[in-house]
């Protein structure tokens, strides 16, 4: 009997089908000699630092840094029950063993990792370790049951990623915050990520455009021209002498030059392509690829890798074969039918933890017309992709002309197709009525000779401005996060970037989510608290070298090369070095953000300046706590309230007048001086007549 316990539902149910486990229980499905029960994602996270001491509970610079003895976990309100069923299950006494079915990946090991440790349980581990969720790669992936403990580093790699997250975000959050007196929320990934996009607005706001010009000679259809000129009359002069003259075919090159078909998707370049093509955010896009892994279309998403496995040869051929008959790629194209070399995209080694995404042999089986509009593009966009990289070259000539006309050199390319290759499926994609991609059509030049003259050649001048670079979409950022630190590290090094393809897209969202950045149609912008947050972040925070660093590290531990006590170390002296640098930041930096508060008044108790807030008019100085209350115990049965221009006439002379005081007993309105005394550090007030009998009742003494 045996316990397996996968990350949702739907994966409990794909598997139980296979395993024979199709009674269905209060969370869980029971079978002859198996019970699949489910986590419902992440079930548990690490708790806020109020658990651990109630001084927490308020943010206070003095109380960091926040480094827990024993991390404690929570299950989250809306999922306790599963949990209860979870714990349950994992302490009966009739299993063998208990098997880890959660994504395999290091997110899935967390997954399991922390409720198995929050249980108690005591059963031997085992791991299912698959990239497809077809009935056959799950009844391989339990024949071929691995040992839990075989995970070990990948387990450690997730536990340190977690903790890491949570002590600087909380650390730094609280430092920066407190230190300024402004909400910042610093993120380890987030940050630099935003720092990405603070310093590219920064490049397009101070862009300044410049001026040229290009000349260009028309030789009876063929245009040659002499491009960026810096100065306008440097290229009138140049027209002036050319026009109406003769100009010489001075040099002709044609080269023959192919590209290769591109690599599979891994997660990150289906994201590009879905939002390129279609806009897709990234979330939207794994949202998708996750589902239609779930439906059994597709394999799993999260992978960093662009290659097959050798020993899937027969398996893709199966694949592209269907992908073309289920979608018709061979049709329009009878005549030079799309080849299938898989051994393009066959490579172990270049294969860790999951192959590329492709679709399924489920395809033959299953409708699509039952996916949404999102997950039917995603699929067909992960089809056609399987077949660019079986495809052939595309193969083209590459002519550049240069010639000649009293002594300027004027130039021109061109190109002519000789054989699409996979180029073919790609200007198929584009032409999708669906797609927003636009087609670049290669234009040949007018066939010429070396030697050859044309006179009278026309002439014309065009004037052009430098552009600033672009603000970032979904599809750049996303290929930005992906290789930065990219030229600081060694070529052989293994390298993660900000991120990685399962987290991306949730840190993007986050910005988005926390007002750190806005989408504004396809861009991804800061906001101004995005740039204000940017401008206060130590450089080591918005360093996206040194967060891919830690990526880097991360990923050595999964392969056992970095202990996690090395790793929780260089966390912790980096939580260290924030606060070390807030404690030395000068009285004006910190009061950066604070508004220019103008005095109302001198405190009668310490002399410091008094200022006004919402509720009442402060003393500026920390030791004294004298305060006025804009709505006080004594003026609130006489329905009045001090306003500014009260609090400043008490604050210089101890009195000021008050109009339409109430009478409760007289039900009447009245005038009177309010007096002000102070006892003790406190205000006391009463009330004087000039001239006013009816009120007379009113005096009297509160504090």
């Amino acid at each position: 009997m045996y316990l397996v316990i996968s990350e949702k539902p739907s994966v409990s149910q794909a598997i139980g089908k296979v395993i024979g486990a199709y009674r269905r229980e209060n969370g869980y499905l029971e079978g002859r000699d198996c019970v699949v029960s489910w986590c419902l994602g992440h079930l548990a996270e690490y708790v806020s630092p109020e658990i651990y001491g109630e001084r927490y509970g308020k943010w206070q610079f003095d109380d960091l840094p926040i480094v827990p003895d024993s991390w404690q976990l929570a299950v989250a309100k809306d999922k306790k029950e599963q949990y209860q069923v979870l714990r349950k299950l994992l302490n009966r006494t009739d299993f063998d063993y208990v098997v880890n079915a959660c994504d395999a990946g290091r997110e899935g090991e967390l997954i399991f990792k922390r409720v198995y440790d929050m249980s108690g349980s005591t059963l031997p581990v085992k791991r299912l370790w698959i990239s497809s969720m077809e009935d056959q790669a799950i009844k391989d992936g339990f024949t071929h049951l691995r040992d839990g403990r075989d995970y070990k580093n990948l387990a450690d790699a997730s536990v340190c990623r977690a903790k890491a997250d949570w002590l600087i975000g909380m650390n730094a959050t609280r430092a920066l915050t407190t230190t300024y007196g402004k909400k910042l929320i610093v993120g380890r990934v987030q940050s630099p990520t935003l720092s990405m996009l603070v310093e590219r607005n920064e490049q397009i706001n101070h862009f300044q455009k410049q001026k040229y010009f290009n000349v260009s000679l028309d030789m009876d259809g063929l245009i040659v021209e002499k491009q960026k000129i810096q100065f306008e009359d440097e290229a009138e002069k140049i027209c002036e002498k050319c026009r109406g003259q003769s100009a010489t075919v001075d040099k002709v090159i044609s080269t023959e030059k192919k590209i290769n078909p591109p690599r599979l998707y891994d997660l990150t370049t289906l994201q590009r392509d879905a939002n390129r093509h279609y806009g897709l955010t990234a979330q939207q896009t794994l949202n998708c690829a996750q589902s239609l892994y779930e439906k059994k279309l597709a394999t799993y998403p999260r992978t960093d890798s662009q290659y097959l496995t050798d020993d899937m040869k027969a398996t893709a051929e199966k694949v592209a074969e269907l992908v073309k008959k289920k979608y018709g790629f061979d049709n329009p194209f009878e005549d030079t039918p799309i080849p299938v070399n898989v051994s393009l995209v066959l490579n172990s080694k270049k294969v860790s933890d999951h192959h590329a995404i492709i679709p399924t042999l489920e395809l033959e089986k299953q409708e699509t017309a039952g996916l949404s509009r999102d997950e039917g593009r995603v699929l067909y966009l992960i089809a056609l992709r399987l077949l660019e990289a079986v495809g052939n070259p595309h193969k083209y000539l590459e002519t550049e002309v240069t010639t000649e006309c009293m002594g300027e050199l004027f130039a021109a390319k061109g190109k002519t197709v000789i054989e699409m290759g996979w180029k073919v499926l790609e200007e198929q994609l584009q032409r999708t009525a669906e797609a927003t991609t636009d087609i670049q059509a290669d234009l040949a030049l007018k066939p010429v000779r070396e030697g050859e003259t044309c006179s009278n050649v026309d002439v014309k001048k065009t004037e052009h401005y430098t552009s600033p670079p672009k603000a970032f979409n979904e599809d750049t950022l996303l290929a930005a996060m992906e290789s930065a630190g990219k030229k600081e590290f060694d070529q052989d090094a293994e390298r993660k970037g900000l991120g990685t393809p399962a987290t991306r897209a949730s840190i993007i969202e986050k910005l988005v989510h926390s007002g750190y950045a806005k989408r504004k149609g396809k861009q991804i912008t800061p906001t101004d608290d995005g740039m204000i947050l940017s401008s206060v972040l130590p450089e080591y925070l918005r360093s996206v070298t040194m967060t891919a660093e830690w990526e880097n590290r991360l990923l050595e531990m999964e392969k056992g090369k970095v202990p996690p006590e090395q790793f929780m170390e260089g966390i912790n002296r980096l939580v260290g070095k924030v606060l070390d640098e807030c404690r030395g930041l000068s009285d004006e930096e910190r009061c950066r953000f604070r508004e220019k508060k103008e005095a109302i008044g001198i405190c009668p108790v310490c002399g410091a300046p008094v200022y006004e807030s919402k509720n009442n008019f402060y003393c500026s100085s920390k030791e004294c706590s004298f305060a006025l209350w804009k709505e006080n115990r004594y003026l609130k049965s006489m329905k009045k309230k001090i306003d500014i221009q009260s609090a400043s006439q008490l604050l210089e002379n101890g009195r000021c007048r008050m109009k339409k005081l109430y009478s409760v007993k007289k039900d009447k309105y009245f005038d009177a001086d309010l007096l002000m005394k102070v006892k003790d550090g406190r205000a006391e007030f009463s009330l004087e007549f000039t001239n006013n009998k009816e009120g007379a009742d009113e005096n009297g003494k509160n504090k």
